[in-house]
């Protein structure tokens, strides 16, 4: 397997596109150093990024990645070096860390996100265990992963201001697995620990249009610095509140919205010259694991809106009634693996991208959202035979993702077009999302 294939349609204004980056690669890295030393970034984040060749950008920024168990297991120790800066930044003396994981003690896959996720900070040096939410977990309980590992989940206890398990396990470091869809626990508020993300970063509190309008300052920045449109990397979106899709309300308030935003998106591609028909996505404001999300083409698709459509969108996770959506610029995805569409997921710890994979879908179309039922995972570091080797025998392959590492490294001298020159521009605009991320949630980087 290699990267995901394009028609050459779209792929010469990919290459033009990249080959900007390319050329400002020392000028990005040092805007990079400098914001990182104005802002904190996030302990962890994942982003999930879209490209129509004319256009790629940040779609989703999840601050709780739940798919460590789809990296690469090459990319552990780059992983854990990236954790060792995150964890002497929040907590420069800690020797353990407590995780406070989903519920989801019956999803094996999220199990086997959690036993990854730990590896990696073991693998930095640090004493791991997780303490539950979950009030079925009252004893400490072993539960096995989609492939077979064990993961020890503990009931969370609380004494004083501190959360610690049953042995008096209280690290100063305690980090959030769990979005908080749900609500706040009171057993973490007030925590003299430090609690990462912060608590107002679950969904609880937090807001996707935050997030893009914090998304909005940093992209209008780069975008002057490299001298490129604004819009080749910053999708249109538009917040509509007061909903309730079950009795109807707000209904005209969202269709005129996607009429809006459908003739702006329009307006540029008639600029730009693409022929493709414009599409916007609706999603809940606040919620994650794809739920609350329909692709819309015409206004009149809101007002014809079904029953099972708009129960569809009227809860998320934990049940969370939507009353608030974005309604967010559709972006094609043009890259396919194996004819499948895809589009490349992006996974950072501390400042760094540690590595990802690609989300894809063989039941969804181009323009549809992939985060759904029968989506697959491909890493982005395989084994793959040379060309030629028709025995695929493993003495023959070569890995052809090994340039991804903190940065990306790109190749600039030579050949534009090796596969790690496509992986640093994902990074390039994943590192966007994360400093939007972090002038989100409000965290200045502390005086040294």
């Amino acid at each position: 397997m290699s990267l995901p294939v394009m028609s050459e349609q779209y792929l010469s204004r990919l290459k033009a596109f990249e080959a900007v980056i390319l050329s400002n690669q020392t000028k990005i890295e040092a805007w990079f150093r400098q914001k990182w030393s104005e802002h904190t970034p996030p302990f962890y984040g994942s982003v999930d990024i879209r490209n129509a060749g004319y256009k790629m950008a940040s779609i989703d920024m999840n601050l709780f990645p739940g798919g460590f168990n789809n990296l690469n297991p090459a990319v552990v120790p780059l992983a854990a070096l990236a954790a060792q800066s995150a964890v002497e930044r929040a907590c420069e003396t800690a020797k353990s860390i407590l995780i406070v994981p989903e519920n989801h003690t019956r999803n094996t896959f999220y199990l086997q996100n959690v036993y990854a996720l730990s590896n990696i900070l073991r693998s930095a040096g640090f004493e791991v265990r997780l303490g539950s939410l979950n009030p079925e977990i009252t004893e400490p309980t072993e539960l096995t992963t989609a492939l077979g590992d064990k993961v020890l989940l503990e009931p969370l206890q609380y004494t004083r201001n501190r959360v610690h398990l049953a042995d008096g396990f209280s690290p100063c470091l305690v980090l959030l697995n769990n979005d908080l869809s749900a609500g706040v626990p009171e057993i973490l508020n007030g925590l003299s620990q430090k609690v990462l993300p912060p608590l107002h970063g679950g969904w609880t509190s937090r807001r996707k249009t935050a997030h893009f309008a914090a998304y909005n300052e940093v992209a209008a920045e780069f975008a002057e610095l490299i001298g490129i449109d604004e819009w080749q990397i910053n999708p249109y979106f538009e917040q509509i509140s007061g909903l309730n899709f079950q009795d109807r309300e707000g209904e005209d308030a969202l269709a005129d919205a996607v009429e809006r935003m459908l003739a702006k998106i329009q307006a540029k591609y008639d600029e730009k010259g693409i022929t493709d028909k414009p599409f916007v996505i609706v999603k809940a404001d606040a919620g994650t694991y794809g739920m609350g999300v329909m692709s819309v083409k015409s206004a009149d698709e809101i007002r014809g809106l079904n029953r099972k459509n708009r129960n569809k969108m009227a809860k998320v996770k934990e049940g969370l009634e939507v009353s608030e959506v974005i309604v967010q610029e559709g972006i094609y995805t043009y890259e396919t693996l194996n004819g499948a569409v895809s589009e490349p997921v992006v996974y950072m710890v501390d400042r760094f991208v540690v590595g990802g994979f690609f989300r894809v879908h063989e039941g969804r179309g181009t323009d549809e959202n992939l985060n759904a039922s029968g989506m697959l995972f491909v890493p982005l570091e395989q084994n793959i035979p040379v060309a030629g080797d028709e025995s695929g025998g493993e003495e023959r392959c070569k890995r052809v993702f090994a340039q991804w590492d903190s940065l990306g490294v790109p190749q600039t001298n030579g050949d534009l077009d090796c596969e790690c020159n496509r992986l640093y521009v994902y990074g390039v605009l994943a590192r966007l999302s994360l400093l939007a991320a972090a002038l989100e949630l409000g965290q200045p980087q502390p005086a040294s």
